[in-house]
């Protein structure tokens, strides 16, 4: 097989790319130049924003080509119509943010979407995916595989939630832990994600596919006793309920990354219903393995992880949580 991979160099895109090179597949990498991609790759550089940026695409055939552009569907348009011609399929890295908010927990493929133009430039993330869908099939058609991922966690994440529990478990003490243990979890390991996309597009598969873990393949609990199995710190959970926390202003996903409290949004987020994927071949690792190979990624890198500049900085002050702790 050979891929061209738009992106590559980050995160999903990297994931991707190092599973491709592991079937032994003909990888292109399409970036920017910012970041090194993996050893193995041919690169070619552009910048999709740019008058003339995806020259290096001008010529070339691929089995597959993978997209995770995440701001202007226009970006997704214009490589989608450039390689439609040359290329057998094209697998578009969603979300399923996609969907229209609130939705309730059991939701599946079918449910009701944002709106969205392939020819829109950058508004939200949801309408941003959703324009990117479109773009990819108005090009494919039913050569599109659209991977409506959940949450994404697991080795090179430059979003900052994993990483953030994990050095935040690592410094040990009294340390918060939001809700109730046994609140249960939805997410994705982005190595399972890659893996699957890959076997999907190579099996021919296209449509909407909601790409997450089982509800409840997790809990809360369970992540951060692993953050502190890994770190072998004395890390102190003191689990607090969720109306302390949003009496005291502190914000879930952003000041406690991952965590949603019970109620509409973690119905959303966190109950989607995964049969379809599931039943073409997705398979999820043990959240003990995501966390301990996310740590070795950390401690391999100095333990601080890269950040994309378009996303928030993750994480509840010290002082803040010290005062929710009571300390």
């Amino acid at each position: 097989m050979k891929l061209l991979m738009l992106g590559g160099t980050e995160f999903v895109g990297r994931a991707i790319t190092e599973d491709a090179l592991a079937r032994g597949w003909e990888v292109t990498v399409f970036h920017r130049g910012h970041h090194a991609p993996p050893p193995g790759t041919r690169a070619l550089h552009g910048d999709r924003t740019a008058p003339g940026g995806l020259d290096a695409l001008a010529a070339g055939e691929w089995d597959l080509v993978v997209d995770t552009w995440s701001g202007a569907p226009t970006a997704v348009r214009d490589s989608a119509r450039l390689l439609a011609g040359r290329a057998g399929r094209y697998g578009y890295v969603s979300s399923r943010s996609v969907y229209a908010y609130p939705a309730p927990a059991g939701l599946t493929e079918d449910g009701p979407l944002v709106e969205g133009s392939a020819d829109a430039g950058s508004t939200a993330y949801a309408e941003d995916k959703r324009g990117g869908e479109i773009a990819a099939v108005d090009a494919f058609g039913d050569r599109a595989l659209l991977v409506r991922a959940g949450l994404i966690l697991g080795p090179y994440e430059n979003v900052g939630r994993l990483p953030w529990w994990l050095n935040r478990t690592a410094r040990g003490g009294p340390t918060l832990a939001p809700g109730r243990p046994g609140l249960p979890l939805q997410y994705i390991d982005v190595r399972d994600l890659a893996h699957w996309t890959l076997d999907a597009a190579e099996a021919g598969r296209g449509g909407p596919y909601d790409l997450v873990s089982p509800a409840g393949h997790a809990t809360m609990g369970a992540l951060l006793e692993a953050c502190a199995a890994v770190t072998g710190a004395a890390a102190e959970f003191h689990w607090i309920d969720q109306e302390r926390i949003a009496e005291a202003g502190v914000e879930p996903w952003t000041e406690l990354p991952i965590w949603l409290p019970e109620g509409e949004l973690h119905d959303y987020m966190f109950g989607g219903d995964v049969s379809e994927a599931l039943a073409a071949g997705l398979k999820c690792r043990p959240v003990e393995e995501t966390v301990a190979d996310t740590w070795a990624w950390l401690q391999s890198i100095g333990g601080t992880a890269p950040h994309r500049p378009d996303r928030p900085d993750k994480g509840i002050s010290a002082e803040r949580e010290a005062a929710l702790l009571g300390l």
